[in-house]
């Protein structure tokens, strides 16, 4: 009986490492104002902004039609696909809502709760951040009011705030609703 629920045990840690191994989950960004939320749609990932601090709106887009749209729930990291040449990075495309430009770009993982993040103008001209993984939600031991809680997206991608003195894990946007969009579906 001893022996079984080692093996359990020792199953469940080699799944919750191998989740934690890969990019998918939610990334606070570096400056705290925002997360990402990371899924594989079709063996490309995708990254949009699942809560944010403050409420954007996307104005420098180069596509006019895009110029209105708020940032939470847009897509930012476009189309990754796993790096041939290194283990743990993935290459592709970073929208900056700030300049309204897309870059090339790479996301690497440097552990599983680190994930570096970077962008190229033309070579030499990069940047780059490192992001920490948001941890799962579970439930708080002691419920205490968050001072200025985050707009997020809910499951139909409209915004919600949280209700005052209300502890709640944010609404991820759902994988197939990620995977569902037009910039990820090229409609």
């Amino acid at each position: 009986m001893r022996k079984i629920a080692w093996s359990g045990m020792f199953l469940l840690a080699a799944i919750g490492s191998a989740h934690a191994a890969e990019p998918i989950g939610e990334w606070q960004v570096e400056e705290k104002v925002a997360t990402i939320k990371i899924v594989d749609c079709d063996n490309h990932l995708w990254g949009v902004v699942a809560s944010e601090v403050t409420p954007g709106i996307d104005t420098k887009n180069p596509d006019k039609t895009k110029r209105g749209r708020p940032t939470l729930g847009m897509p930012i990291l476009l189309g990754m696909t796993k790096s041939t040449e290194e283990k743990n990075r993935w290459d592709g495309k970073i929208y900056n809502a700030k300049d309204g430009e897309t870059y090339k770009a790479s996301i690497t993982l440097k552990s599983p709760n680190s994930l570096r993040v970077e962008g190229c103008y033309v070579w030499p001209l990069c940047g780059g951040q490192t992001w920490t993984r948001v941890p799962e939600a579970s439930p708080p031991a002691v419920a205490t009011a968050p001072k200025a809680p985050p707009k997020t997206v809910g499951s139909k991608g409209a915004m919600r705030k949280s209700s005052p003195g209300a502890v709640a894990a944010p609404q991820e946007p759902a994988v197939s609703e990620v995977c569902s969009l037009p910039e990820v579906t090229g409609t």
